[in-house]
């Protein structure tokens, strides 16, 4: 089957499924879980297959990371898909309502925004958490994996399949590729494709921005930052400078450039280097911080650099001014956290980084979907149309207008003979 065909299908299956009833969305999520544990044995076993390769052609220890999965990622999973059939189901939710005049009344609903497409690479799971997120929102959904885990997404995508086609009203709605030349197919298909979402590196997103008219919703980066401020507390600076940098480093939401004011550094480096040392982080500063630690020599090119490794940039800076212009000038507006005892200095942090999230006090590893109460996630958008942030089931969502009246007509209002009221009602 070609992919203009497979895009036609389940462009086809759209409209249908955006009207299904809440219980037929969250019956088909149950037995996506139901199938995820009753196949164990095949996911890990074809997901075995991608592990070994990706050693043999030496991937980085944090990509393989992110592509192995073991019986607890199984569960973590299946909790996934239990979460979103727990959420409320987005479609068909006022958002507002206007009585234009006696008995003309405008409702703003929230609808699916039909066909997505979507691009990501290395975790599998991803294949799990996006299809759950487009079933329960009501959209039909293009999948294209990485060819790192091809036996993975496979096999997860055959269960998912199994679940959603046993209701007739899902069938189609969910389609897989594979390649890249399929890809390139899929960019073309923009009176097919509503939305794109490339979730997974930069070079990937600019490519996917490049090459379609199909509107795109990702972030071109995740250079996220740590700033612990003159007044923060220097076990809890440490604790959240090294979850944000160590504790999954291979993700977006990974701290990449630490930022420290030059009061603390003193205290704060040498005490966060012994914990970074542990983990075998390469540590990269600015002239200041190699005056105060052992480390390489920061370049330029090292402030706006995506890692996704054990690798981290360090600057020293004098205000929390110095932080936020650096922020605001290297970032790329995905995450970015303050430690700090001041609310003053917080707040100022938080309403001057232009971010698409923003945090105090807590490590840059939060901001996720499911972390976030969404069930789970499609992604992180930095942009600001139409969704921000970790994009959940309201950021696959659009709406329209219904208008109910009882024969109104334009005429009378530009006659004089009727008036807007235009009182609002939610």
């Amino acid at each position: 089957m070609t992919i203009k065909s497979q895009v036609k299908l389940a462009k086809g299956a759209a409209p249908g499924i955006a009207a299904a009833s809440t219980l037929v969305k969250n019956n088909v999520l149950e037995r996506v879980a139901y199938n995820l544990n009753a196949n164990r044995e095949e996911i890990l076993k074809n997901n075995a297959k991608d592990v070994v390769k990706a050693r043999n052609e030496k991937l980085t220890p944090e990509l393989i990371k992110s592509l192995e999965h073991d019986d607890d990622k199984i569960d973590e999973m299946i909790e996934g898909v239990l979460s979103v059939a727990e959420l409320e189901n987005p479609v068909g939710m006022i958002i507002s309502s206007t009585e234009l005049d006696i008995s003309l009344m405008l409702h703003k609903v929230a609808t699916p925004i039909g066909l997505i497409g979507v691009i990501f690479e290395s975790r599998p799971d991803a294949l799990v958490q996006i299809s759950s997120l487009c079933i329960k929102s009501g959209n039909a959904v293009v999948l294209k994996g990485g060819s790192e885990a091809k036996n993975s997404n496979r096999v997860l995508f055959d269960v998912i399949k199994d679940a959603v086609e046993a209701d007739g009203i899902f069938k189609d709605s969910i389609q897989l590729i594979e390649t890249r030349e399929d890809v390139r197919e899929m960019l073309k298909l923009d009176h097919y494709i509503d939305l794109m979402i490339p979730r997974g590196s930069n070079k990937l997103v600019r490519y996917i921005q490049e090459n379609t008219k199909i509107p795109v919703l990702g972030h071109s980066e995740g250079i996220c930052h740590v700033y612990v401020d003159k007044y923060a507390d220097i076990d809890m600076a440490v604790g959240i400078a090294f979850d944000s940098k160590c504790q999954y480093a291979a993700v977006c939401n990974a701290m990449e450039t630490l930022l420290v004011h030059r009061d603390v550094a003193d205290r704060f480096l040498p005490v966060v280097k012994r914990m970074y040392d542990k983990r075998g982080v390469e540590l990269r500063g600015d002239i200041r911080t190699g005056a105060i630690i052992r480390c390489a020599k920061a370049s330029e090119n090292d402030w706006g650099c995506e890692y996704n490794d054990l690798i981290l940039s360090i600057k020293i800076v004098d205000s929390i001014k110095d932080a936020i212009g650096h922020i605001n000038k290297y970032g790329s507006h995905h995450t970015d956290a303050i430690v700090t005892s001041d609310e003053k200095t917080a707040q100022r942090f938080l309403d001057e980084v232009d971010s698409s999230s923003v945090m105090w006090n807590c490590s840059t590893r939060f901001a996720d979907g499911y972390r976030y109460g969404l069930g789970s996630e499609l992604g992180i958008s930095t942009g600001k149309i139409h969704s921000r942030g970790p994009v959940g089931l309201e950021g696959l969502t659009t709406y329209k207008y219904k208008l109910i009246g009882n024969g109104q007509i334009v005429s009378d209002y530009v006659a004089g003979t009727r008036y807007f009221i235009h009182r609002q009602m939610v």
